[in-house]
């Protein structure tokens, strides 16, 4: 069986890792990838927003799954060309990720389908939306409605910089065209948990629990980034949340874009907060979140190509996910500067030093150069460490991470703390 993952990054080496314990995977591709992808696939010097390229090597290739991983290939539509050419491929068709493509058309479903979420309104021009600014209590959020790398969120603690976060994000196009409408919602305390879920439309089966990390600083503090860190489980979410969550919000979703003519098939990302209120959805994504899979995926006892083939079948009711009863953290080592200005093109060392039977470095932002890994991105590398429970797992991950070095590398030293 011959594998083509689309996508670069910390998830897609953590799903290569995985789909590379399958017997009758012969052959992995990965486009474009990275330098530690290299050492599990074939990297393809395709773009993975290159829709026509990823179609054209499948074929050429005898692609038997393409995995597409990233947000933006998903919501411009790749699944659905490769589906065209008769190709088999794992993700859901573009009229579904716009579930991730659009927050307006996401909060505007769960509204319409009493899905759990923070009260809110959509603007598409900065002069309405700066004007039910001044009838809001404060902190607030807002949000680009599109694509933004998972920066396009920005917590305003006041009236004045939700003012400046709509003027960015409106005028001057910050995030370019996501942010040509915004969605304003209310500011929810409490303690955020992420899900994700295989489905097929028809079943839908969670995966275990996670947090992560989004500000680049311990105690969570600066700016929003794509993750600096995430571990699995969590703390919080108990059985009894888990239940509340599938009665009401994972199976009301899947429900409810079905309906919509919008089925969804591939992994499905539920962004949560516990609050004192109940449990209530922040975001969802339409893949595999990035750097929760890399907790998340060491913990699969059940083969990832059986459960991406029984999503793309709808016959995900006739497999058994299993999960091992551990727990898994993963820091994230960053460029210094991140998610601002930074430098790449460091020689990275002790990687091989990190890895152990219980410590895997995915690779997120490096490139091999002349036979050396260096640096290539803001986050580089992903350090995961499995332990009987959370505090050893973090203690292991941590343990690695002082193995590695780079010049200007930054971490959090609090992952999994919460």
């Amino acid at each position: 069986m011959k594998i083509l993952v689309v996508g670069g990054g910390g998830r897609e080496h953590a799903i290569i890792h995985k789909i590379s314990q399958n017997k009758n995977v012969e052959k992995i591709y990965c486009a474009p990838g990275n330098g530690g992808i290299a050492q599990l696939a074939e990297c393809v010097d395709i773009k993975a927003t290159d829709i026509d390229g990823i179609v054209a090597f499948a074929k050429a290739n005898q692609i038997d799954m393409t995995v597409v991983a990233p947000d933006d290939p998903l919501v411009l539509g790749m699944v659905d060309k490769l589906n065209e050419n008769g190709l088999n491929a794992f993700g859901p068709v573009a009229k579904a990720a716009i579930i991730e493509g659009s927050k307006v058309f996401s909060k505007n479903l769960m509204k319409k389908y009493n899905i759990p979420t923070a009260a809110y309104e959509t603007f598409d021009n900065s002069k309405d939306a700066i004007e039910y600014l001044k009838t809001q209590k404060m902190p607030i959020v807002v949000k680009a409605d599109g694509l933004a790398l998972g920066k396009g969120v920005i917590i305003a603690e006041n009236y004045d910089d939700a003012v400046k976060a709509v003027h960015e994000i409106m005028d001057d196009k910050a995030f370019g065209n996501a942010g040509n409408k915004v969605v304003i919602e209310e500011f929810l305390v409490g303690q955020e948990v992420s899900v994700l879920a295989f489905t097929d439309g028809k079943t839908l089966v969670p995966m275990v629990s996670a947090q992560d990390h989004k500000r680049v600083f311990d105690n969570d503090k600066g700016l929003n980034t794509g993750g600096m860190g995430a571990f699995s489980p969590s703390r919080i979410y108990t059985e009894e949340v888990n239940k509340y969550c599938y009665d009401n919000i994972f199976i009301p979703t899947m429900n409810a874009m079905k309906s919509e003519d919008r089925t969804f098939k591939g992994v499905l990302y539920f962004g949560l907060i516990v609050t004192e209120d109940g449990v209530k959805v922040i975001e969802y994504n339409c893949r595999f979140g990035d750097p929760e899979t890399q907790a998340v995926l060491p913990r699969l006892k059940t083969d990832l190509v059986d459960i991406f083939q029984a999503v793309i079948d709808e016959k995900l009711d006739t497999i058994n996910i299993e999960w091992y009863d551990n727990a898994v953290a993963c820091v994230v080592m960053a460029s210094g500067g991140y998610p601002q200005k930074y430098q790449s093109g460091y020689e990275i060392s002790g990687i091989a030093d990190a890895e152990s039977d219980i410590v895997t470095v995915y690779h997120a932002g490096t490139k091999l150069s002349d036979g050396k890994i260096v640096t290539a991105g803001g986050r580089v590398l992903g350090v995961s460490a499995s332990g009987n429970n959370l505090d050893d797992a973090i203690k292991n991950s941590y343990e690695a991470v002082k193995k590695i070095s780079f010049k200007d590398m930054h971490y959090r030293k609090d992952i999994g703390v919460k």
